[in-house]
């Protein structure tokens, strides 16, 4: 319980850290955009497309900041134009762009403040997908704190379920979704493995067991199905271990645990078998 605590402490202190982050690097970044605009020539006909044609280009580039100085003119000096919502988007393209935690952090507000003001718009699943991987561009090692797994988790779980079934971007949010649940997982599952390997049964069933109700497609369950059943043998449960080493052999045409979890399944049902013969 204490452990379950003292995460939760870190994951408020992270999330307080990033709150006060986030306040200091938009006022600075108010501050550049004020001193660095990027203005159309005078007499341009259609000022605010080129800027947003001059942006799309440095964005391309990847040449992050230029690109953003004429999305961010256009985004403050044209309130009207037709271009200003995709120029929002590409503002926070650059941040994300970066690769920084400063940068990740600024496009979450970029994307979030998109789909405040155009909720409905064409290229909000655009948005929604970007808040997600924004976070998930986050991400820590499977032993590290998984506040980020989570967040790209929620978000990409409001983006399948509100777009989903009509964006063209839904195969790779599915496939991206996969993997920040299996990195979550992974990391419940470790510390069951820890418990296991240190003969801790008991906590090593309890482990396993919650990742498989949380995540019953986790990529890695046939580990997790075989190190569940071993431990429910461990404490003399074999006749609760038998269907996960069956589930394993069902839904598994090749794991590396695939052919001893077949020789204890019929271990299992032997002994099961001869204990039903002798009473």
């Amino acid at each position: 319980m204490a452990c379950d605590h003292t995460g939760a402490a870190v994951d408020s202190a992270h999330l307080l850290t990033r709150r006060w982050l986030l306040a200091v690097l938009l006022a600075l970044a108010g501050c550049a955009c004020a001193t660095s605009a990027v203005k159309p020539p005078t007499g341009t006909p259609e000022p605010d497309k080129f800027l947003f044609e001059r942006g799309s280009e440095r964005l391309n580039q990847r040449k992050w900041i230029t690109a953003r100085e004429y999305f961010r003119y256009l985004v403050d000096s044209y309130p009207q134009s037709t271009y200003r919502a995709d120029a929002k988007l590409g503002i926070g393209d650059t941040y994300l762009g970066e690769g920084t935690t400063e940068g990740f952090i600024l496009a979450i507000s970029e994307f979030r403040e998109f789909l405040t003001f155009y909720p409905t718009h064409p290229r909000a699943d655009y948005a929604q997908f970007k808040l997600g991987m924004a976070h998930f561009y986050q991400m820590r090692g499977a032993e590290r704190d998984q506040t980020e797994t989570r967040e790209a988790i929620k978000e990409l779980t409001v983006f399948a379920e509100r777009f989903g079934a009509t964006s063209a971007l839904a195969a790779e949010a599915a496939g991206r979704l996969r993997e920040a649940k299996d990195r979550l997982a992974d990391s419940e599952y470790r510390v069951g493995f820890f418990y296991y390997r240190s003969k801790w049964y008991p906590g090593a069933v309890d482990r396993f067991k919650a990742v498989i109700e949380r995540d019953p497609q986790y990529s890695n369950r046939d580990a997790l199905y075989f190190h569940l059943a071993d431990s429910l043998v461990k404490v003399q449960r074999p006749a609760e271990a038998l269907p996960y080493l069956e589930r394993l052999v069902a839904e598994f045409e090749r794991s590396d645990y695939l052919a001893e979890a077949q020789k204890r399944v019929a271990e299992l049902k032997g002994t099961a078998a001869k204990k039903t013969g002798a009473s």
